[in-house]
């Protein structure tokens, strides 16, 4: 059970309740906390002050004051004109994210709901309910308004869902579920859509699957290495600990560790000097992504526990404070530096494909082919590779140095941090199949050098692998192969179907 505060959500919580289906339960101090501030607003509505988009109209009409008896309306028409998201949905794991993370926010007890309000989200959660909230349309300032206002359609018992596999109307879920939608009061509309829940949900997402796909491309790259007679000596802790790196010290001891009983790998002047960057640089390029990793991980985590709606309530002096927490500018810039870490990640990968396939570069068959010229073997495994890596640079250009103003001109800067997670998910994706493509490719390798030769550890993937993708024979439909390893490769984020980071000692 996850128990929400509004300031401990970690994100190995997150990923409890998005891949693992635990249940959330409010904090009972939170609720109090919660009502007594939504007793601020009651009561600064009965002294008639003006308060912004509690008892006015929303960005430039924000002058506007809206009458006692017009309040419940101003919210109901705030979420419907707000739902111009378009395209395709978000994952239905992003939405229930999303939804998660709300909800966090609003446990805070800054915002002005009714602990009803929180509730309903994280009944939302509990009964696996997911809104079907368009990825396209955010400006990733003044919040996710688009993307958030069709979470809000939900807890009004409209718009779509994604429940039990299938995608339905609000309302038939909820009569399924036995939930029931309710009437926005004021402020509650605007609490629930200022906010950067959905760039944050997506980079939190695509964070957890960058973490494991990083592990797995370490072990992928020591396959590698034993496919090409790699040279060990590279690996060697003094050369790294000279250079200072904990990241990179990291990798290098987990490469080290399980490459250790492994009779394909070779010293230096052995049969070569020196390997080629790709091989040999593998702890200086991974451990640099490691740090993006890292710095994403703290960022996200703050985020995940922040109050990013506006205006912001303060129960104790009584304030209603209007500020620019929904600016998503912190996320974005995260975002953008871990798409590099991700495009890096592909492209080293590519070139050890590279190095696999061509005939001039090793002594193995060409292509890998088991039978050079008649049959092409893995030649347009590394065309896709090299494809999708070509993609990954185009989408790595960061978003967060765009803006355009909107509401006009009241909204004059805005940080595009939507498109920033949005586009770090996809280049991820894309990472995932060029990592596909270098395993199937380095276990043929292997294979005529001889498995058992292998190390434990790259035996044990070897094995589990083939079980998804055969040895290559002859021809046949590669694309099959790269998919199925790549789902193989995916369902290893949300399940133990195979533990690939091993246990291996890091440096401290």
């Amino acid at each position: 059970m996850v128990v929400l505060t509004g300031s401990s959500l970690s994100l190995d919580d997150v990923k409890r309740v998005v891949f693992q289906n635990e249940h959330v339960v409010l904090c009972d101090m939170q609720k109090q906390k919660i009502d007594e501030n939504r007793e601020v607003i009651e009561s600064l509505l009965q002294d008639k002050k003006v308060m912004y988009g509690i008892n006015t109209g929303f960005g430039k009409l924000s002058d506007c004051v809206i009458g006692e008896t017009d309040l419940e309306e101003l919210q109901l028409n705030l979420i419907h004109s707000h739902a111009c998201g378009v395209g395709e949905p978000f994952d239905e794991k992003i939405s229930k994210a999303m939804v998660l993370l709300r909800a966090n926010a609003l446990a805070q007890g800054y915002s002005g709901v009714r602990s009803t309000l929180v509730e309903s989200l994280i009944n939302l959660i509990n009964a696996e309910i997911s809104p079907v909230i368009p990825q396209q349309g955010s400006l990733g300032a003044s919040g996710d308004l688009a993307p958030l206002s069709h979470l809000a359609l939900v807890v009004m018992g409209e718009g779509e869902v994604f429940y039990r596999g299938d995608r339905i109307p609000t309302e038939e879920a909820f009569l399924q579920a036995g939930l029931h939608p309710i009437t926005l009061k004021a402020k509650e509309g605007l609490a629930l859509i200022n906010g950067t829940q959905a760039m944050t949900a997506t980079g939190v997402i695509t964070y957890l699957e960058m973490e494991r796909l990083l592990y797995q491309s370490e072990l992928t790259a020591c396959l590698t290495m034993e496919g090409l007679n790699g040279i060990i000596d590279a690996f060697d802790a003094d050369l790294h600990r000279v250079r200072g790196h904990q990241e990179q010290m990291g990798v290098a001891s987990r490469i080290t560790n399980i490459l250790a009983d492994s009779q394909l790998t070779t010293s230096q002047g052995e049969i070569r000097v020196q390997d080629a960057y790709s091989l040999r640089c593998i702890p200086q390029v991974l451990g640099a992504c490691w740090q993006t990793v890292n710095y994403a991980r703290e960022k996200l985590t703050i985020e995940i526990n922040a109050v990013t709606d506006n205006p912001l309530i303060f129960t104790d002096s009584q304030k209603v404070i209007s500020g620019g927490n929904f600016h998503g500018e912190p996320i974005a810039f995260t975002m953008d530096f871990l798409k590099l870490s991700i495009a890096e990640l592909a492209n080293i990968a590519e070139r050890r494909i590279e190095r696999l396939v061509n005939p001039q570069l090793n002594d193995l068959p060409a292509f890998l082919s088991p039978n050079p010229g008649l049959e092409s073997g893995a030649m347009i495994m590394q065309y896709s590779a090299a494809s999708l890596v070509s993609e990954n640079k185009t989408l790595a250009h960061p978003a967060s140095v765009d803006s355009i103003p909107s509401s006009a001109n009241q909204e004059d800067h805005v940080s595009m941090g939507t498109i920033a997670a949005r586009h770090a998910l996809a280049m991820l994706q894309n990472t995932r199949r060029v990592i596909a493509i270098e395993l199937i490719c380095a276990m043929q390798a292997v294979e005529y050098r001889g498995t058992e030769k292998m190390a434990s550890s790259t035996k044990d993937c070897y094995e589990r692998a083939r079980k998804v993708v055969p040895s290559i024979t002859k021809d046949r439909i590669f694309s099959k192969d790269i998919e199925h390893l790549t789902q193989w490769l995916k369902d290893a984020e949300e399940s133990d179907v195979i533990e690939l980071k091993g246990e291996v000692e890091v440096y401290e």
